[in-house]
């Protein structure tokens, strides 16, 4: 049996393009009953041809704080798959958290930079969690890995390899969690099931039309 979640949770990713953290997230999600919010996947809804600048950035972005804000006000603990390079980004991201009275969780998903790389040369887009990835060549890959602040001693976060399979990532996730009372057997409390709505229901439907910009306002602050 699965276990058990004390209290919702709210998962960061962090690590090179390539290094799986869409693999690891998406399972995570199907194991503990989690929202699953994917920016690549909301890129690929919102935009037909993406441009990947700043100003589309943006929009994706803010489509996600929206959807976790709503997935909180829910009470349901949530995975943000997307690369949180930056240490004023995580912040921001776990004083809100905080707030909302969930438990933040960085998740370190190390590899070494040239197997990330060839990951991102060799995507298979027929496979679940390369579908939507974002295509990288090798200036733009050098660029993003130097611009990421590795976590520091003042973050919580756990380190798994992106070269290990899902079962010994999420044992050592299962460790951290289990002890900081986080998860608990399921004979230790009930197991209570919770529908999730699903990303569509939150994206609006491509085939609309592209998105206006100007009505996407909304923001964790």
């Amino acid at each position: 049996m699965k276990p058990v979640q004390t209290k919702p949770i709210f998962v960061l990713l962090y690590g090179f393009p390539g290094s799986g953290k869409s693999f690891f997230a998406r399972q995570l999600a199907d194991e503990l009953g989690m929202a699953h919010i994917h920016s690549d996947r909301i890129r690929h809804e919102l935009f037909e041809k993406p441009r990947f600048d700043n100003k589309e950035n943006e929009v994706v972005n803010q489509i996600m704080d929206y959807m976790t804000e709503e997935f909180m006000r829910a009470g349901i603990s949530v995975i943000y798959d997307a690369n949180t390079p930056k240490l004023a980004e995580r912040r921001m991201l776990r004083d809100y958290a905080r707030k909302q009275k969930f438990a933040p969780l960085l998740v370190w998903i190390q590899i070494d930079s040239e197997s990330a790389f060839n990951r991102v040369m060799n995507r298979d887009r027929r496979k679940t969690d390369d579908k939507y990835s974002s295509p990288i060549d090798r200036t733009t890959f050098e660029q993003l890995a130097g611009s990421m602040q590795n976590p520091n001693m003042n973050e919580d976060y756990v380190v798994i390899s992106g070269k290990h399979t899902f079962s010994t990532q999420k044992h050592n996730v299962y460790k951290t969690l289990f002890n900081k009372g986080l998860l608990q057997s399921p004979t230790g409390g009930s197991n209570k099931q919770v529908i999730r709505p699903g990303m569509v229901n939150l994206v609006p439907n491509p085939r609309a039309g592209r998105v206006d910009n100007t009505r996407r306002n909304i923001s964790i602050r």
